[in-house]
């Protein structure tokens, strides 16, 4: 009897539990060396992604910099990215806890302590799901948001593997129902983490973003307009052996003035950027692979 799944479905999913099956086996210390190292493998087998790496970084960094290293290292710490996922498992949560430091605690738990839900936002840096597992451990566990990817298979395993890390997935693309349940969890005083760096819909709002317009999802600000939440940037970043940093600022300023939608806007604004300031301090680890503002679509066009 058929489950609904097609066979590539099903040979995209094997290749993820390949991955987790083989990582899984080594030591942290292998498992981090084989990652930066097929990830260093893939900068020289993916030119195209290569070159627009180089890119985002040359707007981040200027663009007289020579960013051939810095393009690599992006790569290797893309990689370890998914190394440490694959690698993850309920027993190894701990660990990776205890080696990780997160900069204002305090300033955490004073916007908590306000009671009107915390919001944290993160850009696609370092590792997003230990992050998770660390928020859990401080006593402020996050709800987010997962695309529904085109693999249902996939997904599943992405929900679980955020589900281990003590992170609660609602999926996108599930309209009001997603929305819903995020403004539930901070009425009700919670934690949402949010990545917010990437317009996947094409429908965000119109900012500028290292220099150069694109949009950025009016989600999370909408959000902090509607239930009064504290919104906190985090930059998440690798260290350089073991180990996850993790740096958050003081609560965003939020317009108060003009209606909803000037707010948002006015809102995301500000929210892009604190983004670009917490990834300016490690470019290296902003795992940005695909086009995100027009110019990048147009070179590839």
């Amino acid at each position: 009897m058929s489950d609904g799944h097609t066979v590539r479905d099903r040979l995209g999913y094997y290749v993820y539990r390949a991955f987790v099956g083989v990582l899984g086996l080594l030591p942290e210390p292998a498992m981090r060396a084989a990652g930066t190292g097929l990830g260093r493998l893939l900068w020289y087998l993916a030119p195209g992604r290569r070159r627009l790496v180089q890119r985002h970084l040359r707007r981040i960094l200027g663009g007289d910099v020579d960013v051939t290293a810095r393009s690599k290292a992006m790569f290797a710490s893309y990689g370890r990215y998914w190394a440490e996922v694959f690698w993850l498992r309920p027993g190894r949560i701990a660990g990776l806890v205890s080696n990780s430091t997160v900069e204002n605690v305090p300033g955490m738990r004073a916007a908590f302590a306000q009671g009107k839900g915390l919001l944290l936002i993160l850009p696609h840096m370092g590792n997003w799901e230990v992050a998770g597992a660390v928020s859990k451990d401080l006593g402020m566990p996050v709800m987010s948001a997962a695309e529904n990817l085109p693999n249902p298979l996939i997904t599943d395993w992405f929900v679980k593997v955020r589900q281990m890390a003590g992170i609660d997935i609602v999926l996108t693309g599930r309209g009001a129902r997603a929305t819903g349940a995020l403004m539930k969890r901070l009425q009700d005083g919670g934690t949402v983490a949010l990545l917010a760096d990437r317009d996947v819909t094409g429908r965000g709002i119109p900012v500028t973003f290292f220099g150069e317009e694109t949009t950025m999802p009016a989600g999370p600000i909408a959000l902090a307009v509607k239930t009064g939440a504290p919104v906190l940037v985090v930059g998440s970043y690798f260290e350089n052996g073991a180990g996850h940093r993790y740096e958050v600022s003081d609560p965003l300023p939020m317009p108060d003035e003009g209606t909803k939608e000037e707010k948002v806007a006015a809102g995301v604004q500000l929210l892009a950027g604190a983004l670009e300031e917490r990834i300016r301090r490690k470019p290296e680890d902003w795992h940005l692979f695909v086009p995100n503002w027009p110019s990048d679509r147009e070179e590839e066009s």
